[in-house]
């Protein structure tokens, strides 16, 4: 049986991109293997954040994953801060990894060029080292992502590559899992840029009203012609919108484009609205019953045992293997 493991970083409001990308997906993940789905809030720490919204992220984010769909039964979900093994293992795989190649990761260069350079934190340029370890530590398999993480994911695969012909059989090697349709969803009022969290009135939140989501996607930028059919570089608000129903409705673009030819814009935003919010209104519902009950919190105690137990596995393998003594 193959591993999977995936986490979501607490940072920011959820989007109907990281639903389309992540949340929606799982449920099919937790009958293809062993599932380790986890809060990644120890990466939430590398960029300043207020403590209340980190913590409120991370039940947001836990009641979202049962929300979509997950069996506790079926899979172990955690939070990272809750299982040490992930931050002993950062310590051990930094020695593996070299400056050079930290430094030339996108994600990186991105975030810190923005930034004062004196207050670049020793975390953010460390990030993908603790990624490594969170992949590493469960054996995964397949590690679902989105395409700004796949760079992270072969990092590791380089990693497990040194480590593997300098000590042995250590590590599983590791694949990134990467959905291309709906792997990039767009902001509704740029759709040259990424649905990223910052923009209220280009993303859709995941709490946003049924009110709310219906006029955002009928404000959504197209462009001066009619027709409706998928070209990124001409028509990138029709393309974006179109690929926005495709995944909703679980069809392909060419199908998508089929169901909406020969339909005004006005039309077919409606169509787009009225599809998201079937999927998404009853989602909100059972968010709301899991939050109000709390029934987040037995799962993610139960979670971290299973994670812990798991992960120390894998950590004293690598210990033993580099020479640490056992206490």
């Amino acid at each position: 049986m193959k591993t999977i493991l995936t986490g979501i970083k607490p940072t920011g409001k959820l989007t109907l991109g990281n639903y389309i990308g992540v949340l929606k997906r799982l449920k099919d993940f937790q009958n293809q293997g062993e599932c380790y789905i986890f809060i990644a809030d120890l990466h939430a720490l590398t960029l300043p954040i207020e403590p209340s919204e980190l913590n409120e992220n991370s039940i947001d984010i836990a009641c979202f994953y049962l929300a979509a769909g997950l069996d506790p039964n079926k899979i172990t979900l955690f939070l990272q801060s809750s299982v040490s093994a992930h931050a002993e293992m950062a310590i051990i795989l930094q020695n593996y990894l070299y400056m050079g190649e930290l430094s030339r990761m996108t994600q990186f260069k991105d975030k810190s060029s923005k930034m004062n350079k004196n207050s670049i934190g020793l975390g953010l340029f460390a990030y993908p080292v603790l990624m490594a370890g969170d992949i590493l530590l469960y054996d995964a398999d397949e590690v679902p992502v989105g395409e700004d993480q796949i760079q992270h994911v072969e990092l590791t695969r380089d990693l497990v590559k040194r480590i593997n012909n300098r000590y042995g059989d250590v590590f599983k090697m590791p694949s990134a899992k990467f959905n291309k349709v709906g792997a990039r969803i767009m902001s509704l009022s740029d759709p040259s840029k990424k649905m990223s969290k910052s923009d209220p009135k280009g993303d859709i939140f995941l709490k946003d009203d049924v009110k709310t989501i219906r006029k955002k996607i009928m404000s959504a930028v197209t462009d001066s012609g009619c027709e409706i059919k998928y070209d990124e570089e001409n028509k990138p608000g029709i393309s974006n919108l179109l690929t926005i129903y495709a995944c909703m409705k679980n069809i392909s673009i060419e199908e998508a484009e089929k169901v909406f030819n020969g339909y005004r814009y006005g039309d077919f935003k409606k169509c787009v609205a009225d599809a998201v919010i079937e999927e998404i209104e009853p989602f909100q519902q059972r968010y709301i019953e899991i939050k109000e009950n709390k029934l987040y919190e037995d799962v993610l105690r139960q979670g971290a045992l299973k994670a812990n137990k798991k992960s120390q596995e894998v950590l004293n393998r690598i210990k033993e293997k580099i020479g640490l003594l056992k206490a």
